[in-house]
């Protein structure tokens, strides 16, 4: 008998060579970066002035998909590290070959009223879900919130909320007839403002902070918040219905809906809540004369099967927000904004270029 195959080989293993080797640490680093940017931690830009001053155009940040619970993907083929569209050549970065059911992992808790948080744009219906555009916003209302915006001012369930502490508005300025020192206004940090209508008429974007010390300069006669009056309809505002004659500055109230919770329907708040239970939970909505259908079936009701969130930026008079476009479903949640790693100003001369005290700070 022949026992020669319980003998161990020692005959060398053939070395990899240098590029197998480079390969398979590529595919290595690509597998496990994949992994920790889809289930942990991803980082994002600011590519808009829409949150200033709380975040800067250029600020980078990192963004925990664990607070929340991370989203299995939906689209599983795409190329790696890009979202919808891939650079230079502008084509769409994924395959909808595969399609899988939308899942969210378990996480450490819920959206809080002002998170900041990173969502897909929920108007874009010709993309998948999870291939939407990347918004950031802070979130001001949450599920079942009443929310109303009063003169510029949010308020939920009836109390006012204040702005954040770097939340910009903008200001009408009347001066002498004298112009301002750039370099003065540089070192405010104010950077967005320009004449209107005659000469000594301005209008500024400004943080209260920058807004109090403006007022003080001896050209300045007064400084007076740019706010639209109550019933001044614009066909642009949620939810685009000239019945409610709302505006970016007065808004609703409006109930966020909330999964569970049922809502009498009619012809007054049909158009807030259409989409939402049209688009986001797979309905059909009609307004007929004898009433509204869903599905067919005429009601004066409906019980959401998801949480809804209302964002809004805090530079309030240059933000394309809730205000805008409606309510945030729970399946396009994406993060949590946790802190700012890099922040560069294109506009900068080369050494400064770098904000270097922006640099980890967290985010409120």
């Amino acid at each position: 008998m022949n026992w020669k195959f319980w003998k161990k080989s020692n005959a060398p293993k053939k070395k990899k060579s240098a590029t197998r080797e480079w390969v398979d640490a590529l595919v290595f680093a690509v597998i496990a970066a994949t992994i920790i940017r889809g289930l942990f931690i991803e980082a994002f830009t600011i590519p808009t002035p829409s949150m200033e001053r709380s975040l800067l155009v250029g600020d980078f940040l990192f963004v925990s998909k664990v607070n929340y619970g991370a989203r299995t993907p939906v689209t599983p083929l795409s190329f790696p590290f890009a979202h919808h569209t891939l650079p230079i050549v502008g084509t769409k970065s994924y395959l909808e070959w595969i399609k899988l059911p939308h899942y969210r992992l378990p996480g450490f808790g819920d959206v809080e009223r002002n998170d900041v948080v990173v969502f897909n744009y929920p108007m874009e219906d010709f993309r998948p879900l999870d291939k939407q555009e990347n918004y950031i916003k802070r979130c001001v209302g949450i599920a079942g919130d009443t929310l109303e915006v009063r003169d510029a001012r949010v308020y939920i369930n009836g109390v006012g909320e204040e702005m954040p502490k770097e939340a910009q508005a903008s200001y009408m300025v009347k001066t002498d007839g004298s112009a301002f020192n750039t370099k003065t206004l540089e070192s405010l940090y104010i950077t967005e403002y320009g004449q209107y209508a005659e000469e000594g008429n301005f209008i500024f974007t400004l943080t209260k902070d920058q807004k109090d010390k403006l007022a003080k300069f001896s050209n300045v006669q007064n400084v007076q918040e740019a706010i639209r009056t109550r019933g001044q309809y614009l066909d642009y505002v949620f939810p685009h219905d000239p019945k409610l004659s709302w505006n970016e500055d007065n808004f609703g109230p409006v109930i966020i809906p909330a999964k569970g919770l049922k809502l009498n329907l009619n012809a007054s708040n049909i158009e807030i809540y259409r989409r939402a239970i049209q688009v986001y939970e797979g309905n059909t909505v009609e307004t007929r004369e004898d009433g509204i259908y869903i599905n067919g079936q005429k009601t004066d009701s409906y019980t959401f099967n998801m949480n809804y969130y209302f964002m809004m930026g805090d530079n309030r008079h240059n933000s394309l927000d809730s205000r805008f476009w409606g309510f945030v479903p729970e399946n396009r949640i994406v993060g949590k904004a946790l802190f700012i790693w890099m922040s560069w100003d294109s506009n900068a001369s080369f050494f400064s270029k770098v904000r270097w005290s922006r640099l980890f700070r967290g985010i409120e």
